[in-house]
């Protein structure tokens, strides 16, 4: 959706993303899918790379993720990258 405040989406009739989002808290598609359409999309991701971790090691970063609120993945990537810059 491009930010002009001139466009609506056709359900909500919602001009801001945070609208769209306020509007679909409080709704449901099934009640629209009369109005919807298919489309399709092309994404491209960057492939993901799998890396054996020991068993040992990947039980302390889940601890600390856990911790911290966020997945073991992204303390991993995390620790991995600033790991990485503190060494280049």
């Amino acid at each position: 959706m491009n930010e002009s405040e001139d466009q609506v989406t056709s359900i909500s009739k919602a001009r801001t993303i945070e609208a769209i989002g306020e509007f679909w808290d409080t709704h449901s598609l099934a009640d629209y899918w009369d109005q919807t359409h298919e489309v399709e999309v092309e994404v491209r991701a960057e492939r993901r790379r799998w890396v054996t971790i020991d068993p040992d090691v990947y039980a302390q970063v889940s601890s600390r993720a856990r911790q911290r609120g966020l997945s073991t993945e992204t303390v991993a990537n995390l620790w991995l990258a600033e790991r990485l810059r503190e060494t280049a």
